[in-house]
C-alpha cells in the first residue's frame, strides 16, 4: 500500500502545545545523526475497528513528524506502537499475546520504546496490568492522550522512566498530523465517544462521551484529502448520525445530512460513506441525503443486534423490531437499490430459541446484503456481563451457523442482481490471491474483482458484472 503524508486542520492551542514536542523529538535524533537513511524506524499494530485504523493513521503521521520512518517488521523498529481494542475479550487477549512477543524484540534491542494505546489502556484494570506485569512496556495512552505519544516519546528518550497515562476527560485534538495507508481511500473521523451504553458494549467507557468535530474543521480535512488524491473517503463515528456541529448559519444545528450536503458540493471526483449508525437517530433527512447526492456511496450500513424486541429492550437498543424494519423500507423506498448491511449479536444472555428465530425472520424481511455477525462476548463493567442466564457457547455456535447460512443465501440473492450491470467502481488493490486481477470498490457492499493494470489503482472505472459469488462480484472491464 502506498502512504501519503498531510497536514490535519489547524490545531487546537493545547494540541499545538503538546505537538511541540515533535521538534525535541526531530532534533534530539538530528543531534545523533540520525536522519535520512539511518532514521530511526517505527511500527504500528493496529487491532479493532475502522476508528482505530484512522488513529493509527494519526499515530504514524505524528512518528513521520518526530523523525521516524516506517517499517513492516517490529524487528526493525526503535519504537512499536500498538494501538488496541477492547469491544471483544478475543480482542484483548490477542493483543496481550502480541505485545508479550515483542519482549524477545526488547531483549535484542534494548534501546527498543514500546508504547499501548487505544481502548483496552483507557481501562484501569488493563493498564495497571501492563504497568505491573509487562516491564519493557515503556509508556500506556489512553484514547483521549493520543496527542500526548509524542511527549511520551521525548521522555522516555530522556530516561525519564515509564509513563501511563489515564485521562480524566475526553477532548478532540484538533491538528494532529495524518500518515494515511493508501492514496486513494480515506477514513475521516467526526466524531467520537457514544451516549447510548447499550448493555454489552465497552465504548462509552473506553472512548467517553458524544464529541462532534466542528464541520469548519471536517471540511477542511476533506479538502485537503480530495486534494491529495482521496476518491474514496469514509465518515467515522460510534455513532455517526448524531453528528452535531452546531449552529449553522441559518441557526439550526448542523448534522449528519448537512454535513453530507456540504461535502459532497466540494469540487472533486470521489465517494462518500459514513458509518457506524444507530438506528434510532437513522433520520430521513439523513436517508433523503443518501438518496439525493450523487457522490453518496448508496450503501447504509444500519446495526440491529437482534430480531427479538425482549432482547433488544434488554440490550437497551431504543427501537423495536418492526420499528427498524419501517426504517429499512424507507432506505428502500428513497433509495431501490441501495445496499444494506448489518451487525448481529448471537447468543446474548437470555436469548431463548425465540428470540433467536425472530432475528432470522428479520433477516429475511430486511434482505441483508452482508451481516457481521458476532457470538456475545462479555465485557466487564457492563451491565449485561452481570444478567442471568448467559447462553452456552455450545448453543451460541450452533445459532450462528444457522444465521451464517441464512446470510449466505440472502446473499446470494442479492449478488445476483448485479449481474450483466455495468458498474461505476474504484481500483483499490491487487488481489490477494491473483496479482494479474484488481479488487474494485462501488455501491455493492461486496469487492469486485476484475482483471486490469495496476496503473488503474486509484481511479475509477467501468466494469460489467459477469458473475456473483457469496463473498465477491466478478467482472470485466467495459
Amino acid at each position: 500500500m502506498s502512504e501519503t503524508y498531510i497536514e490535519s486542520a489547524v490545531c487546537d492551542p493545547e494540541t499545538a502545545e503538546r505537538l511541540r514536542a515533535v521538534d525535541d523529538v526531530r532534533r534530539f535524533f538530528a543531534r545523533l545523526g540520525r536522519t535520512g537513511e539511518d532514521a530511526p524506524k517505527y511500527y504500528i499494530q493496529t487491532f479493532g475497528c475502522q476508528q482505530n485504523e484512522a488513529d493509527s493513521e494519526r499515530l504514524a503521521g505524528m512518528c513521520a513528524a518526530m523523525g521516524y520512518t516506517r517499517t513492516g517488521l517490529p524487528d526493525e523498529a526503535e519504537l512499536i506502537l500498538v494501538n488496541t481494542c477492547a469491544v471483544r475479550e478475543h480482542a484483548e487477549k490477542r493483543a496481550l499475546s502480541i505485545i508479550g512477543s515483542y519482549k524477545h524484540v526488547k531483549d535484542k534491542n534494548p534501546g527498543l520504546l514500546i508504547g499501548v494505546g487505544g481502548c483496552m489502556v483507557t481501562q484501569k484494570a488493563r493498564a495497571d496490568k501492563l504497568k505491573n506485569s509487562y516491564p519493557y512496556v515503556s509508556f500506556t495512552f489512553d484514547t483521549g492522550a493520543a496527542n500526548r505519544v509524542p511527549e511520551l516519546v521525548r521522555d522516555a528518550l530522556n530516561g525519564r522512566g515509564r509513563s501511563f497515562v489515564l485521562s480524566e476527560e475526553w477532548k478532540i485534538a484538533e491538528g494532529l498530523p495524518i500518515r494515511r495507508e493508501s492514496k486513494h481511500m480515506a477514513w475521516l473521523s467526526i466524531m467520537y465517544g457514544c451516549n447510548n451504553f447499550c448493555s454489552y458494549c465497552i465504548v462509552p467507557y473506553v472512548r467517553g462521551r458524544e464529541r462532534s468535530r466542528s464541520a469548519g474543521a471536517i471540511l477542511k480535512e476533506a479538502e485537503a484529502l480530495i486534494a491529495d488524491g482521496a476518491k474514496d473517503i469514509t465518515l467515522l463515528g460510534q455513532n455517526v448520525n448524531s453528528y452535531d456541529g452546531g449552529p449553522g448559519e441559518d441557526g439550526r444545528r448542523i448534522d449528519i445530512a448537512d454535513l453530507i450536503h456540504k461535502i459532497c458540493a466540494l469540487e472533486g471526483d470521489f465517494r462518500l460513506r459514513f458509518m457506524t449508525s444507530h438506528p434510532k437517530d437513522a433520520s430521513d433527512r439523513l436517508i433523503e441525503a443518501m438518496a439525493a447526492e450523487e457522490k453518496a456511496a448508496k450503501h447504509f450500513h444500519l446495526p440491529v443486534q437482534s430480531g427479538s424486541d425482549r432482547i433488544l429492550a434488554a440490550m437497551n437498543r431504543k427501537y423495536t423490531a418492526e420499528a427498524y424494519l419501517e426504517k429499512v423500507g424507507k432506505l428502500r423506498r428513497a433509495v431501490p437499490d441501495v445496499s444494506v448491511t448489518s451487525d448481529i449479536i448471537v447468543g446474548f444472555p437470555g436469548e431463548t430459541e425465540e428470540d433467536f428465530e425472530a432475528t432470522l425472520d428479520l433477516m429475511r424481511r430486511a434482505e441483508y446484503d452482508m451481516v457481521f455477525s458476532f457470538i456475545y462476548s462479555p465485557r466487564d463493567g457492563t451491565p449485561a456481563a452481570k444478567m442471568e442466564n448467559q447462553v452456552p457457547r455450545e448453543v451460541s455456535s450452533e445459532r450462528m451457523e444457522r444465521l451464517l447460512a441464512l446470510g449466505a443465501e440472502i446473499a446470494d440473492r442479492r449478488n445476483a442482481r448485479f449481474v450483466g450491470r455495468t458498474l461505476r467502481v474504484l481500483a483499490e488493490d491487487v488481489s490477494k490471491t491473483d496479482p494479474e486481477v484488481l479488487t474494485g470498490r462501488g455501491d455493492p457492499v461486496r469487492p469486485i474483482h476484475f482483471r486490469g493494470e495496476k496503473s488503474l489503482i486509484g481511479q475509477f472505472v467501468n466494469v460489467r458484472i459477469t458473475g456473483a459469488r457469496t463473498y465477491c462480484l466478478e467482472a470485466e472491464i467495459v
